[in-house]
């Protein structure tokens, strides 16, 4: 059988947990414990389209300074 996450003709879904990370996911297996599905089922460069336009990064673009080093 073929690896279900190569097959790119098949149907995925986006997951996303609680920490707001993203999961491209087959549909074809269930999806695990503490994710739920935000957009799906579609094909691979649709649900990666949905991950570009609708996903954060919400990390700083620089480092913040340590507040040790705020005096």
């Amino acid at each position: 059988m073929a690896d279900p996450f190569e097959i790119e003709e098949a149907d995925y879904l986006v997951l996303v947990n609680h920490l707001g990370q993203h999961s491209l996911w087959p549909e074809a297996i269930d999806v695990p414990a503490g994710w739920r599905v935000v957009f799906g089922a579609g094909r691979r460069d649709e649900c990666l389209a949905y991950v570009t336009t609708n996903w954060t990064d919400i990390t700083p673009g620089v480092p913040l300074p340590h507040p040790a080093d705020a005096s």
